[in-house]
Protein backbone atom coordinates (compact mmCIF):
# COMPACT_ATOMS: atom_id res chain seq x y z
CA UNK A 1 0.00 0.00 0.00
CA UNK A 2 1.38 3.39 -1.03
CA UNK A 3 1.70 6.05 1.67
CA UNK A 4 1.44 9.55 0.21
CA UNK A 5 2.75 12.76 1.70
CA UNK A 6 -0.18 14.96 2.78
CA UNK A 7 -0.48 18.72 3.03
CA UNK A 8 -2.15 20.53 5.98
CA UNK A 9 -5.52 20.19 4.20
CA UNK A 10 -5.30 16.41 3.94
CA UNK A 11 -4.59 16.40 0.20
CA UNK A 12 -2.30 13.58 -0.87
CA UNK A 13 0.57 14.41 -3.25
CA UNK A 14 0.55 11.78 -5.99
CA UNK A 15 2.12 13.50 -8.99
CA UNK A 16 4.99 15.84 -9.85
CA UNK A 17 4.85 18.39 -12.65
CA UNK A 18 8.49 18.77 -13.68
CA UNK A 19 9.53 21.76 -15.80
CA UNK A 20 12.77 21.09 -17.68
CA UNK A 21 13.26 24.41 -19.48
CA UNK A 22 11.77 27.86 -19.95
CA UNK A 23 12.93 28.01 -23.55
CA UNK A 24 10.21 27.87 -26.20
CA UNK A 25 9.85 28.37 -29.95
CA UNK A 26 6.39 29.92 -29.44
CA UNK A 27 5.53 33.29 -27.88
CA UNK A 28 1.99 32.65 -26.60
CA UNK A 29 0.62 35.66 -24.75
CA UNK A 30 -1.43 33.45 -22.42
CA UNK A 31 1.46 31.19 -21.33
CA UNK A 32 1.76 30.98 -17.55
CA UNK A 33 5.28 29.52 -17.73
CA UNK A 34 4.33 27.02 -15.02
CA UNK A 35 4.27 29.96 -12.61
CA UNK A 36 8.05 30.30 -12.81
CA UNK A 37 9.86 33.61 -12.91
CA UNK A 38 12.51 34.31 -15.57
CA UNK A 39 15.48 31.98 -15.24
CA UNK A 40 18.14 30.51 -17.50
CA UNK A 41 18.96 27.81 -14.98
CA UNK A 42 18.20 24.21 -15.89
CA UNK A 43 18.63 21.04 -13.88
CA UNK A 44 20.69 18.23 -15.35
CA UNK A 45 19.14 14.83 -16.11
CA UNK A 46 20.90 13.27 -13.12
CA UNK A 47 19.62 16.02 -10.81
CA UNK A 48 16.08 15.46 -12.07
CA UNK A 49 16.47 11.72 -11.57
CA UNK A 50 17.59 12.31 -7.98
CA UNK A 51 14.69 14.63 -7.17
CA UNK A 52 12.13 12.31 -8.79
CA UNK A 53 13.56 9.48 -6.70
CA UNK A 54 13.02 11.59 -3.57
CA UNK A 55 9.45 12.32 -4.66
CA UNK A 56 8.82 8.61 -5.28
CA UNK A 57 10.03 7.76 -1.78
CA UNK A 58 7.24 10.03 -0.50
CA UNK A 59 4.47 8.55 -2.62
CA UNK A 60 4.65 10.28 -6.02
CA UNK A 61 3.84 7.82 -8.80
CA UNK A 62 3.35 10.03 -11.85
CA UNK A 63 5.54 12.71 -13.46
CA UNK A 64 4.50 15.16 -16.16
CA UNK A 65 7.38 16.83 -17.98
CA UNK A 66 6.68 20.44 -18.97
CA UNK A 67 8.40 23.66 -20.03
CA UNK A 68 8.74 26.01 -21.84
CA UNK A 69 8.94 23.55 -24.66
CA UNK A 70 10.59 20.41 -23.25
CA UNK A 71 11.49 18.99 -26.66
CA UNK A 72 13.98 21.85 -27.12
CA UNK A 73 16.26 20.09 -24.65
CA UNK A 74 18.85 18.06 -26.53
CA UNK A 75 18.90 15.57 -23.67
CA UNK A 76 15.11 15.06 -23.41
CA UNK A 77 15.42 11.35 -24.25
CA UNK A 78 17.95 10.89 -21.47
CA UNK A 79 15.64 12.71 -19.05
CA UNK A 80 12.71 10.43 -19.92
CA UNK A 81 14.84 7.27 -19.82
CA UNK A 82 16.20 8.16 -16.37
CA UNK A 83 12.80 9.00 -14.87
CA UNK A 84 10.54 6.38 -16.44
CA UNK A 85 11.86 3.36 -14.47
CA UNK A 86 11.13 5.17 -11.20
CA UNK A 87 7.42 5.89 -11.62
CA UNK A 88 4.17 4.39 -12.84
CA UNK A 89 3.80 6.95 -15.63
CA UNK A 90 5.80 9.68 -17.35
CA UNK A 91 3.82 12.04 -19.58
CA UNK A 92 4.80 15.23 -21.37
CA UNK A 93 3.19 18.52 -22.37
CA UNK A 94 4.45 19.96 -25.66
CA UNK A 95 3.52 22.30 -28.48
CA UNK A 96 4.00 19.32 -30.78
CA UNK A 97 6.48 20.82 -33.23
CA UNK A 98 9.20 18.32 -32.31
CA UNK A 99 7.07 15.19 -32.24
CA UNK A 100 7.47 14.20 -35.88
CA UNK A 101 11.13 13.53 -35.05
CA UNK A 102 10.86 12.47 -31.42
CA UNK A 103 7.56 10.65 -30.83
CA UNK A 104 8.92 7.16 -31.49
CA UNK A 105 12.23 7.66 -29.61
CA UNK A 106 10.29 9.13 -26.67
CA UNK A 107 8.03 6.09 -26.57
CA UNK A 108 11.08 3.84 -26.64
CA UNK A 109 12.65 5.85 -23.79
CA UNK A 110 9.61 5.15 -21.61
CA UNK A 111 7.21 8.04 -22.22
CA UNK A 112 3.60 6.94 -21.71
CA UNK A 113 1.54 9.75 -23.25
CA UNK A 114 1.51 13.38 -24.39
CA UNK A 115 -0.55 16.54 -24.13
CA UNK A 116 -0.24 18.72 -27.24
CA UNK A 117 -1.27 22.38 -27.23
CA UNK A 118 -3.49 23.33 -30.17
CA UNK A 119 -5.86 26.23 -29.60
CA UNK A 120 -7.19 26.69 -33.12
CA UNK A 121 -7.39 25.01 -36.53
CA UNK A 122 -7.24 28.34 -38.34
CA UNK A 123 -3.70 29.13 -39.49
CA UNK A 124 -3.94 32.92 -39.18
CA UNK A 125 -5.52 32.65 -35.73
CA UNK A 126 -2.82 30.16 -34.76
CA UNK A 127 -0.12 32.64 -35.78
CA UNK A 128 -1.74 35.38 -33.68
CA UNK A 129 -2.17 33.22 -30.58
CA UNK A 130 1.21 31.48 -30.70
CA UNK A 131 3.45 33.93 -32.51
CA UNK A 132 4.72 31.19 -34.81
CA UNK A 133 3.78 29.87 -38.24
CA UNK A 134 4.07 26.23 -37.21
CA UNK A 135 0.49 24.92 -37.24
CA UNK A 136 1.26 22.29 -39.89
CA UNK A 137 4.07 20.84 -37.76
CA UNK A 138 1.70 20.60 -34.77
CA UNK A 139 -0.84 18.66 -36.84
CA UNK A 140 1.86 16.27 -38.02
CA UNK A 141 3.05 15.92 -34.44
CA UNK A 142 -0.42 14.87 -33.27
CA UNK A 143 -0.67 12.24 -36.01
CA UNK A 144 2.83 10.93 -35.25
CA UNK A 145 2.14 10.71 -31.50
CA UNK A 146 -1.03 8.70 -32.08
CA UNK A 147 0.79 6.29 -34.41
CA UNK A 148 3.66 5.96 -31.93
CA UNK A 149 1.24 4.82 -29.22
CA UNK A 150 1.68 7.80 -26.88
CA UNK A 151 -1.95 7.37 -25.89
CA UNK A 152 -4.13 8.91 -24.83
CA UNK A 153 -2.89 11.82 -26.92
CA UNK A 154 -4.60 14.87 -25.41
CA UNK A 155 -5.10 18.06 -27.39
CA UNK A 156 -5.01 21.03 -25.00
CA UNK A 157 -7.25 23.87 -26.19
CA UNK A 158 -7.34 27.04 -24.09
CA UNK A 159 -10.55 28.93 -24.87
CA UNK A 160 -10.50 32.69 -25.51
CA UNK A 161 -13.64 34.80 -25.74
CA UNK A 162 -14.24 36.02 -29.29
CA UNK A 163 -11.03 34.40 -30.57
CA UNK A 164 -11.52 30.63 -30.70
CA UNK A 165 -14.66 29.86 -28.65
CA UNK A 166 -16.55 29.28 -31.89
CA UNK A 167 -14.14 26.45 -32.84
CA UNK A 168 -14.94 23.96 -30.09
CA UNK A 169 -17.15 21.75 -32.28
CA UNK A 170 -14.62 21.83 -35.11
CA UNK A 171 -11.90 20.77 -32.68
CA UNK A 172 -14.09 17.95 -31.39
CA UNK A 173 -14.46 16.72 -34.98
CA UNK A 174 -10.70 17.04 -35.52
CA UNK A 175 -9.92 15.00 -32.41
CA UNK A 176 -12.50 12.36 -33.27
CA UNK A 177 -10.83 11.94 -36.66
CA UNK A 178 -7.30 12.03 -35.21
CA UNK A 179 -7.94 9.57 -32.37
CA UNK A 180 -7.10 12.16 -29.72
CA UNK A 181 -8.81 13.32 -26.52
CA UNK A 182 -9.84 16.98 -26.45
CA UNK A 183 -9.04 18.88 -23.26
CA UNK A 184 -10.84 22.23 -23.03
CA UNK A 185 -9.13 24.62 -20.62
CA UNK A 186 -10.25 27.92 -19.16
CA UNK A 187 -7.83 30.82 -19.40
CA UNK A 188 -6.14 31.10 -16.01
CA UNK A 189 -4.86 34.02 -13.95
CA UNK A 190 -3.99 34.85 -10.35
CA UNK A 191 -6.54 36.61 -8.15
CA UNK A 192 -5.01 40.04 -8.74
CA UNK A 193 -4.93 39.72 -12.53
CA UNK A 194 -8.34 38.04 -12.82
CA UNK A 195 -10.11 41.36 -12.27
CA UNK A 196 -8.12 43.23 -14.91
CA UNK A 197 -10.03 44.31 -18.06
CA UNK A 198 -7.42 42.63 -20.28
CA UNK A 199 -8.17 39.27 -18.67
CA UNK A 200 -11.92 39.73 -18.46
CA UNK A 201 -12.12 40.53 -22.17
CA UNK A 202 -10.49 37.18 -23.07
CA UNK A 203 -11.87 34.90 -20.35
CA UNK A 204 -14.54 32.44 -21.46
CA UNK A 205 -16.32 30.35 -18.85
CA UNK A 206 -16.66 26.71 -19.88
CA UNK A 207 -19.80 26.15 -17.81
CA UNK A 208 -22.16 26.54 -20.76
CA UNK A 209 -20.10 24.18 -22.91
CA UNK A 210 -19.91 21.65 -20.10
CA UNK A 211 -23.67 21.81 -19.54
CA UNK A 212 -24.22 21.09 -23.24
CA UNK A 213 -21.74 18.20 -23.21
CA UNK A 214 -23.42 16.65 -20.17
CA UNK A 215 -26.76 16.53 -22.03
CA UNK A 216 -25.41 14.79 -25.13
CA UNK A 217 -22.78 12.56 -23.49
CA UNK A 218 -22.93 8.83 -24.05
CA UNK A 219 -20.75 8.41 -20.98
CA UNK A 220 -19.45 10.67 -18.19
CA UNK A 221 -16.38 9.84 -16.12
CA UNK A 222 -14.12 11.75 -13.78
CA UNK A 223 -10.39 12.40 -13.53
CA UNK A 224 -9.19 12.00 -9.95
CA UNK A 225 -7.00 15.07 -10.39
CA UNK A 226 -9.17 18.13 -9.71
CA UNK A 227 -12.36 16.05 -10.24
CA UNK A 228 -12.38 17.10 -13.89
CA UNK A 229 -15.25 15.59 -15.89
CA UNK A 230 -14.80 13.67 -19.12
CA UNK A 231 -17.65 13.48 -21.62
CA UNK A 232 -17.77 10.86 -24.38
CA UNK A 233 -19.84 12.24 -27.26
CA UNK A 234 -20.47 11.63 -30.95
CA UNK A 235 -18.47 13.79 -33.37
CA UNK A 236 -17.47 13.65 -37.03
CA UNK A 237 -19.18 10.32 -37.55
CA UNK A 238 -17.22 8.84 -34.65
CA UNK A 239 -16.68 9.32 -30.94
CA UNK A 240 -14.53 11.76 -28.99
CA UNK A 241 -13.78 12.21 -25.30
CA UNK A 242 -13.81 15.81 -24.08
CA UNK A 243 -12.26 16.66 -20.72
CA UNK A 244 -13.14 20.05 -19.22
CA UNK A 245 -10.66 21.96 -17.05
CA UNK A 246 -12.29 24.81 -15.11
CA UNK A 247 -9.79 26.13 -12.53
CA UNK A 248 -10.97 29.71 -12.09
CA UNK A 249 -12.73 30.40 -8.74
CA UNK A 250 -13.28 26.63 -8.50
CA UNK A 251 -12.98 25.38 -4.93
CA UNK A 252 -13.61 21.76 -5.99
CA UNK A 253 -10.69 22.01 -8.45
CA UNK A 254 -8.25 23.07 -5.73
CA UNK A 255 -9.67 20.80 -3.04
CA UNK A 256 -8.83 17.80 -5.24
CA UNK A 257 -5.38 18.86 -6.41
CA UNK A 258 -2.87 16.03 -5.92
CA UNK A 259 0.20 17.52 -7.63
CA UNK A 260 3.28 19.46 -6.72
CA UNK A 261 5.59 21.25 -9.15
CA UNK A 262 9.30 21.63 -9.69
CA UNK A 263 10.65 24.53 -11.71
CA UNK A 264 13.39 24.12 -14.31
CA UNK A 265 15.84 25.82 -11.92
CA UNK A 266 15.08 23.40 -9.11
CA UNK A 267 12.50 25.06 -6.86
CA UNK A 268 9.62 23.00 -5.47
CA UNK A 269 6.42 24.92 -6.13
CA UNK A 270 3.31 23.97 -4.14
CA UNK A 271 0.88 25.92 -6.36
CA UNK A 272 0.90 27.30 -9.90
CA UNK A 273 -0.57 30.66 -8.95
CA UNK A 274 0.88 31.22 -5.47
CA UNK A 275 4.68 31.67 -5.31
CA UNK A 276 4.79 32.21 -1.55
CA UNK A 277 5.42 28.56 -0.67
CA UNK A 278 8.28 27.89 -3.09
CA UNK A 279 11.29 26.01 -1.67
CA UNK A 280 14.76 25.86 -3.24
CA UNK A 281 15.80 22.21 -3.59
CA UNK A 282 18.59 22.53 -6.16
CA UNK A 283 21.00 24.56 -4.04
CA UNK A 284 21.00 22.00 -1.20
CA UNK A 285 21.21 19.15 -3.73
CA UNK A 286 24.30 20.68 -5.36
CA UNK A 287 25.77 21.36 -1.92
CA UNK A 288 25.74 17.62 -1.16
CA UNK A 289 22.56 17.17 0.87
CA UNK A 290 21.66 13.59 1.77
CA UNK A 291 18.49 11.88 0.60
CA UNK A 292 16.99 12.32 4.07
CA UNK A 293 17.73 16.06 3.96
CA UNK A 294 16.18 16.34 0.50
CA UNK A 295 13.10 14.45 1.71
CA UNK A 296 12.69 17.03 4.48
CA UNK A 297 12.91 19.81 1.88
CA UNK A 298 10.25 18.08 -0.22
CA UNK A 299 8.02 17.68 2.84
CA UNK A 300 8.50 21.36 3.69
CA UNK A 301 7.15 22.25 0.23
CA UNK A 302 4.21 19.88 0.73
CA UNK A 303 3.49 21.58 4.06
CA UNK A 304 3.27 24.90 2.17
CA UNK A 305 0.45 23.71 -0.08
CA UNK A 306 -2.77 25.72 0.23
CA UNK A 307 -5.96 25.53 -1.88
CA UNK A 308 -5.71 28.68 -4.02
CA UNK A 309 -9.47 29.00 -4.48
CA UNK A 310 -11.22 28.28 -1.16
Amino acid sequence: MVTYAKDPYGREVKSLRLSVTQRCNFTCSHCHGEGQGPSLGEMSPTEMERMVGIAVSLGVRKVKITGGEPLLRDDILEIVSRISPLVKEVSLTTNGTGLARLAVPLKQAGLSRVNISLHTLDQQRFNRLCGADLSEQVGIGIQTAVRAGLNPVKVNMVIFRGENDMEVRAMMDFCAKSGAVLQLIELEACKESSTAPSFASRFYSLKQIEDALSKEAMQVSENELHRRRRYTVKANGGIVTVEVVRPMHNTEFCANCTRIRMTSDGHLKPCLLDPSGNVDALTPLRAGSSDNELREIFLAAVANRRPYWR
